[in-house]
């Protein structure tokens, strides 16, 4: 007797060319892209979060110090790392991590939302000082940019040390005279050089008004320039005065300005040639400039010592030559707030929000006393903006602070 079992399935005949769809291989794929994507996306939540959290509470420890440095000058740039987050949690939520996935989603994109928000006030700053904003740069203009100066000069020798400027000069008549300004860099009195204004040189230039960034002789550990570098200031101030004709500047509007310690030295320079109390180095004094700039300087030495905020102490004691203990007179000549008078040029001084070491109150307390004594003072503060919030010259506090810059050296002229 026969049985019949109907037809057999033929056994299945592999496929050549590797595992078809379903296999265990493309799943284990799937797994490691859902986690990398995770992985990464949490990775740029902490960084947008550290960022965000430290620019708007700057107390809090490490991300208060970073956070108002990056989140204040490339708010736009964090918001576009936070929505790149986004996008990655949104994958890894799709495929399976759902807590997680959703978890980062919300942080990354309150990070973006805060981020944006920086911006937009910042924005509204910059309109309300008159700013022709340009996108452009706040993307692409990161650091300094790469502009040169019209000439570059020896302004003096002093002990055989060349000391040289940079002219950056704006197009004019040939009876046209313009305003200038005398500018001393940043860098803790012993650091950096002229080459760091060359961005604000350019731009000043380029809209009327002749810049003269300056060298000075810096400190070292066995050269305090307490009784060095604001004497050099006077020497620069003078040189540009004797050489005004040469350049089309009008003699009677050169103001003298810097920035952080070049601030410091500007003012302390200027004030005291007001009072009688200091010379060039070659006995020479020069009239006091027109007007005088601090870019979040330092108005008090020894309160830069004392505070000690991101390496002042350092930086006092390599220009002073030692302690408030051991100089005390040496801190009180070259502190800007021993020479308020009545009479002193009209000042400008800009400081951010969340500067650590040329503190907003400490800001308005000198301006404030300045217009005690009857000076024509004005304090802009930025919000976000930390100590060199100009760096970064693209970004929308350092194109509101050239405006500000502006439209204070050439006041009267338009």
């Amino acid at each position: 007797m026969t049985t019949h079992t109907g037809p057999t399935t033929p056994p299945a005949v592999p496929v050549r060319g590797g595992p078809v769809r379903g296999t265990p291989v493309r799943g284990r794929l799937v797994r490691v892209l859902r986690v990398a994507s995770a992985v990464l996306a949490s990775l740029l939540a902490f960084l947008v979060l550290a960022i965000v959290l430290g620019a708007y509470v700057p107390a809090v420890p490490k991300a208060g110090v970073i956070g108002p440095v990056l989140g204040g000058q490339y708010p736009f740039h964090i918001a576009a790392v936070a929505l790149v987050g986004t996008v990655l949690a949104v994958l890894a939520w799709r495929a399976g991590l759902v807590h997680w996935g959703r978890t980062v989603t919300i942080i990354t994109s309150l990070g973006a939302l805060g981020a944006l928000t920086i911006g937009g006030i910042q924005f509204r700053a910059a309109y309300e000082a008159g700013v022709d904003v340009s996108l452009g740069q706040v993307f692409t203009e990161l650091g300094y940019p790469a502009a040169k100066p019209d000439a570059t000069k020896t302004y003096a020798r002093p002990g055989g040390e060349p000391l040289r400027v940079d002219a950056y000069l704006p197009e004019r008549a040939p009876d046209e005279k313009t305003p200038a300004v005398v500018l001393a860099h940043s860098g803790g009195f012993h650091t950096f050089d002229k080459s760091d204004l060359r961005g604000t040189g350019r731009w000043l230039a380029d809209h009327g008004v002749a810049v003269f960034a300056v060298d000075y002789r810096l400190a070292t550990p066995d050269r305090p320039t307490w009784d060095k570098a604001p004497q050099d200031l006077v020497s620069a101030l003078g040189w540009v005065q004797q050489n005004a004709d040469a350049y089309g500047v009008d003699d009677a509007r050169i103001a003298l300005g810097g920035m952080s310690a070049g601030g410091t030295l500007a003012m302390n320079a200027a004030y005291r040639l007001h009072n009688g109390a200091i010379k060039a180095p070659d006995g020479s004094a020069p009239k006091p400039p027109s007007a005088v700039v601090g870019f979040y300087p330092g108005t008090d030495v020894t309160r830069m010592w004392k505070e000690d905020v991101a390496g002042t102490r350092n930086a006092a004691e390599l220009f002073t030559g030692g302690t408030p203990e051991q100089y005390p007179d040496r801190y009180r000549e070259v502190s800007p707030t021993a020479d308020i008078r009545p009479g002193l040029p009209r000042t400008l001084l800009v400081v951010g929000d969340r500067d650590r070491s040329a503190r907003p109150e400490s800001i308005h307390d000198f301006g404030d006393a300045l217009k005690e004594q009857g000076v024509r003072a004005k304090v802009e503060e930025l919000p976000f903006a930390e100590h060199a919030f100009d760096d970064a010259y693209g970004s929308l506090t350092a194109q509101t602070s050239r405006q500000i810059l502006l439209d204070f050296l050439t006041e009267g002229a338009r």
